[in-house]
């Protein structure tokens, strides 16, 4: 049996954002979520959907400073509204000093997660730029990796923050 929103007419939802710094005008489907516009609309692929039900945090992006799971956002909320995905961090040649920070302190592994991590991490250091263990340990919370045990990841974090030295290899 076909469902009634595929078997009808629905009207597309016009919407108009921002995203890294550029406008968007899009005509969407109301079931559409952030993540999906993102990814298959906008061709900007950093944010992965791992979980789909907002536990792992792969699809973290920045929606008005605010990192939030792409994956359980309803796209026609992104109307209005700036977002910031990983593919916006870099300037020209250079990586952001959070990505500069991963790649040091070896919190890279497989790199499923590294997108949704830096972009959290982000998140935390534009509202508090010297915060502690316990809150950069918060800030990921929602954000799962497999790979590096978040010792790197925690570490990188307190590198971008300027709490720890790039050189000081030591606690990583």
């Amino acid at each position: 049996m076909q469902s009634k929103r595929h078997s009808e007419e629905v009207p597309l939802v016009p919407i108009a954002f921002r995203v890294n710094g550029q406008p968007v005008e899009l005509e969407i489907h109301p079931w559409e979520t952030a993540l999906s516009v993102i990814r298959d609309r906008l061709n900007l692929t950093g944010a992965k959907e791992g979980c789909g039900i907002g536990e792992c945090g792969a699809c973290t992006v920045l929606v008005d400073g605010k990192a939030v799971n792409s994956c359980l956002m309803p796209a026609p909320k992104l109307d209005g509204r700036e977002v910031e995905t990983v593919e916006g961090l870099c300037r020209q040649d250079s990586l952001h000093p959070i990505q500069e920070a991963f790649l040091v302190r070896g919190a890279v592994q497989c790199g499923f997660c590294t997108p949704g991590m830096v972009m959290a991490a982000k998140a935390l250091l534009d509202t508090n730029p010297q915060p502690s263990r316990t809150e950069i340990v918060e800030a990921l919370s929602g954000n799962l990796c497999r790979c590096t045990g978040y010792v790197q990841i925690i570490s990188a974090v307190e590198q971008a923050a300027g709490l720890r030295p790039q050189d000081d290899t030591a606690g990583s």
